[in-house]
């Protein structure tokens, strides 16, 4: 298939473009590089630099390289932010999906794979969290999300437009090549990883009061090489699929304590801790129940254990300590 990657300059879209190609997909990436790094895109992939809200560039990409199907990752992503400027995620994250999409069917593409988030579920009423759980979104990021998820809804229904939205948790770890590299960080394990490189003084935890086991809070991490996987196998379905959705994640929860011994054993280093106030809206637990793509695509995560997912981190960051370094 001819795939255009939305994000593919970014964490989680640059690795879905590294499996793509192995699974011998023809790939383009349009990223406008505002969270995104050139040097995570080969040589050997065409780049389109260019911004969703820019209707006459993604027109442009589209006559260029006409796709068959998308992979959508491009978007504003901080929970934090989207809560101090909620008309910046409810407005460009819906509008520019609303450029993507109907040029997309404009242009032919009968697939679409949206990457979705587990922020649709803010206080789930069942741990672990399945597809039937009710969508009540913690914050407007999630919310730019859900409408999105709506949008594709409709463009199902009027258009024929085949999609799948992918509901995944907390993306962790790299592959050999590709890595982690925000500005700001904002997601624990390379926060805590920063601790182990002297980049950054200690780790903080907010709040060790919350009723699970250490008093810490307990997410689901999943590695970014299992959620590239789930996007291929729901491109392949979608041959004979109309509309899927699946919660990603490995099932089992780790806690913030938990996840800063890992990267104590597997660096060597002691990470100093500051337990600190809670920080508002932190659930306690939030688990993923994947039995729904499990059963139903085959998937199967290579890397469940927490220690893997770390050691993959802290093997990329050891070699790339500045990140990707532009």
């Amino acid at each position: 298939m001819k795939v255009l990657v939305t994000g593919g300059a970014g964490y989680i879209g640059s690795v879905a473009v590294e499996a793509l190609i192995a699974s011998g997909h023809e790939v383009a990436v349009l990223d406008n590089l505002y969270m995104g790094h050139r040097a995570a895109v080969g040589p050997e992939v065409p780049f389109f630099e260019v911004n969703l809200n820019d209707r006459a560039g993604v027109d442009g990409v589209m006559k260029a390289f006409s796709p068959d199907s998308i992979m959508h990752f491009a978007a504003y992503s901080l929970v934090g932010e989207s809560v101090e400027n909620p008309f910046k995620y409810l407005g460009e994250n819906v509008s520019n999906a609303i450029n993507l999409i109907d040029l997309g069917i404009q242009h032919g593409v009968k697939r679409f794979i949206f990457s979705s988030t587990a922020n649709l579920f803010d206080e789930p009423e069942t741990i672990p969290i399945s597809e039937r759980e009710k969508i009540v979104p913690g914050s407007p990021y999630g919310e730019s999300k859900f409408f999105v998820e709506r949008l594709l809804h409709w463009a199902h229904r009027t258009k024929g437009l085949r999609y799948a939205c992918l509901r995944y948790f907390n993306a962790a770890g790299c592959t050999a090549v590709k890595g982690e590299d925000h500005d700001p960080e904002t997601h624990l394990i390379p926060l805590v990883i920063q601790v182990a490189l002297g980049q950054r003084a200690s780790i903080k935890i907010f709040g060790d009061d919350y009723p699970t086991p250490d008093g810490t809070c307990v997410r689901d991490y999943i590695h970014v090489e299992d959620l590239a996987a789930a996007h291929i196998l729901a491109l392949e379905a979608l041959k004979e699929k109309e509309v899927l959705h699946y919660n990603l994640g490995n099932g089992s929860g780790f806690s913030v304590k938990e996840v800063v011994e890992t990267v104590r054993e597997v660096t060597g280093h002691a990470i100093p801790a500051e337990i600190t106030p809670r920080r508002a809206g932190d659930p306690a637990t939030l688990i993923a129940d994947s039995r729904r793509i499990r059963e139903e695509l085959g998937w199967n995560p290579k890397y469940p254990d927490l220690r893997s997912i770390v050691q993959s981190a802290w093997d990329w960051h050891v070699k790339h300590p500045e990140g990707y370094g532009d």
